[in-house]
Order: structure tokens, then C-alpha cells, then sequence
């Protein structure tokens, strides 16, 4: 993994349209959009192997011989130079730490985090879509806290209220069962409660806090006992999945969760990840990719299908699209298919940002 010596975020440029065109291969139409569009990302990774093999996320980092597989698929820089409005990013629990030892690993991880992010005031923490919307006026990247297993929070009762608001989004689960539930993973055994009484009562101060309740990697009994509980003026999410009716797999929900997802007014983040998508590991293409959103529109409509790439987080993206650099290329492969331009902005960004202020309107 190749980066370039010094920090790389000082000497960002956004691209304009006719050099995002020309290095996407793109109309200047399917530019333009882009680059108009409010975008956001509901779920990227990177901070995960900020922590884990030091990827610094303020240098530009090429493609380099892996290809992008696995990492090394967004940074600040790039970011800032493709023209990625807002992004949620995710700190994810280590299975292996005691819960009670949680909330100060988080303390730090958020902290150094908003640090890195922040330095040089090219990126913002915050809470909301009005938040978005000054980043956007002063040209800054915005960027969301989320959490992925809500393990990563701790026991402290006391942490909810430090955050003061900057917790935007919180999935009970990951990769394996926690004190809250069991996982989707076919990888471990999720015998037990689906939902445990500890799983009921975050949901609540979740509600209560007007965080989402992001339903991403959850076993299917689960999901279904988390909208049951689900207080009123709750919103659910999935930051990123891939769908069934487009490629049936244990990652991706169905029809009937899609519906539910919608019925209450939260929004599903379709994944980039080619083996979900319905590709082989090596020959992702963003063709599957738009399977999966058409087929979401289909079912719920355009206003509740948006992004969730999970960048950084052990994908191997389409190959037409490795990196972040590429994502204007999305929104041709969508033109093609006849996507009319307001549905294209609704995935792009429009939708997350409409939940947002629904759940938030003061943030």
C-alpha cells in the first residue's frame, strides 16, 4: 500500500466536472450530477485499519499491486478530491474486550479520530443534516460518528450523555453475538435469545437520544424483535447490505425486511462488497451493483435506498470501481439504466440526509 510522503488533505482539490469526466471515463451529464448531488456515505471503515495497521487516513494512498482489495479504498484526500460530501464513520467493538473495559477504548478511538479528521479544518464531526449543510456552505467534508456493535460503547452509563449528540448512529451487532443479540454470521454459533432484554433496553435510549438504530449484521429473529420493541419516533436503518431478491446470501435481507425497513421511515444502505453483490471476489461490477439498488427502489420506492459502501472494512469492491475515485461512475452506470436524475440524488445522499432531519431537526 503506497502512500505519499507528508499530509496529503493540505493539497486536496476537488475535482471540477470536466476532469471528473475525463477520469472516470463519464459523460460530462453524469459529472455534473455527481458533483451536484448532497452525497453520503452511511457506512465506511477506514478508521478500523487507522487502528489496526496505522492507515492514516490524512495521506492519499495509491491502488497499488493489492488492487484495493480488502483496504485501501478511501482516505481524506481522495475523498475531498472525488467530491464525497458527508460520510458515517463507523468504530467497530473488538469482540475479544471485556465490556466493562469498552467505553474508555471508545473515549480514545472517537477522540484520536476527531483529531485526525478535523486537523487543518478540511472535515467537520456532525450531528445532522443542518450540520451537512454548513460543511457544505464552508466546503467541508462532513463526517458522522457511528458505532458497529454496540459493544464498542461500554457499560458506562455516563458515555451517552460525554457524547453530547455526536453519536449519530449505533448497530447493536457485528460479526458475532454480543449482550445485546446475535449476529446474521454464518461463522458462529448464535444459539440464545435473539434480542436480549440488555438489546431491548438500548434500543430505547437510542430512541430516546434520537440516535439510529442501524439493523445492519443482525439475525433475522433479531431485526424482527427490534421493530417490535421500536418506540415511536424511532428510526431503524441498514447502513449497508446487499438485497436478497437480487442475490439471495445470509448478508443480505429480504422483501419483507426492505418494507419494514421503509414502513418506518428509515432508509437502506446498499453495500459494495462483489460476493454479496453476487460477483465473484475478483470480478465485481458496478452492473451487480445497481441490481441490487433497482431492485430496492422496485420494492420501497427511491426515497428509502442509499449508499453504504463499507469501504475499508474487508471488501473487495466492483473492479470498475475500486476505490472512492470512482464513485462518480455510479451515477452513469445509473443513467443507463434510466434512473430519472431525482432518483439518483436520493440515493446519492438526498434520502440519508431526509431521516437525519426528520430524526434530528435542531442538528
Amino acid at each position: 500500500m503506497k502512500s505519499a510522503r507528508g499530509d496529503d488533505v493540505e493539497r486536496a482539490t476537488r475535482r471540477t466536472p470536466s476532469d471528473t469526466a475525463a477520469a472516470c471515463g463519464i459523460s460530462l451529464g453524469a459529472a455534473d450530477l455527481f458533483l451536484a448531488s448532497p452525497t453520503v456515505d452511511l457506512h465506511m471503515e477506514s478508521p478500523s485499519f487507522r487502528r489496526a495497521l496505522g492507515y492514516d487516513l490524512r495521506k492519499r494512498h495509491e491502488i497499488g499491486l493489492r488492487r484495493a482489495l480488502l483496504f485501501g479504498q478511501a482516505d481524506l484526500p481522495r475523498i475531498l478530491e472525488v467530491g464525497l460530501r458527508g460520510a458515517f464513520y463507523s468504530l467497530t467493538a473488538n469482540p475479544l474486550r471485556p465490556i466493562e473495559l469498552g467505553a474508555d477504548a471508545f473515549r480514545r478511538q472517537f477522540a484520536e479520530l476527531r483529531s485526525e479528521l478535523e486537523r487543518g479544518n478540511r472535515a467537520r464531526f456532525v450531528r445532522g443534516a443542518r450540520g451537512y449543510r454548513a460543511c457544505q456552505e464552508a466546503g467541508l467534508h462532513a463526517a458522522f460518528l457511528a458505532v458497529q456493535g454496540a459493544g464498542a460503547l461500554g457499560s458506562d452509563e455516563h458515555l451517552f450523555d460525554e457524547l453530547g449528540g455526536d453519536l449519530v448512529s449505533v448497530g447493536l451487532v457485528h460479526l458475532t453475538r454480543n449482550a445485546y443479540g446475535a449476529s446474521s454470521s454464518s461463522f458462529v454459533t448464535q444459539s440464545g435469545e435473539a434480542l436480549t432484554r440488555r438489546g431491548r433496553e438500548l434500543i430505547e435510549r437510542l430512541a430516546e437520544r434520537r440516535i439510529f438504530i442501524d439493523l445492519a449484521h443482525i439475525h433475522p429473529r433479531a431485526f424482527w424483535a427490534a421493530l417490535d420493541v421500536l418506540p415511536p419516533g424511532a428510526v431503524p436503518i441498514v447502513s449497508h447490505t446487499g438485497v436478497s431478491g437480487a442475490h439471495a446470501m445470509w448478508r443480505n435481507i429480504d422483501d419483507r425486511a426492505l418494507r419494514a425497513i421503509a414502513d418506518r421511515g428509515g432508509v437502506v444502505g446498499i453495500i459494495f462488497h462483489s460476493l454479496y453483490l453476487g460477483d465473484g471476489l475478483l470480478s465485481g461490477t458496478i452492473k451487480s451493483l445497481v441490481d441490487h439498488i433497482e431492485h430496492a427502489v422496485r420494492v420501497v420506492g427511491p426515497e428509502h435506498v442509499a449508499l453504504g459502501s463499507d469501504f475499508d472494512g474487508l471488501i473487495c469492491p466492483p473492479r470498475d470501481m475500486p476505490t472512492c475515485l470512482e464513485l462518480p461512475r455510479l451515477v452513469q452506470a445509473m443513467l443507463d439504466r434510466r434512473f430519472d436524475e431525482r432518483t439518483i440524488v436520493g440515493i446519492l445522499g438526498e434520502n440519508a440526509l431526509r431521516v437525519l432531519a426528520e430524526l434530528r431537526p435542531e442538528d
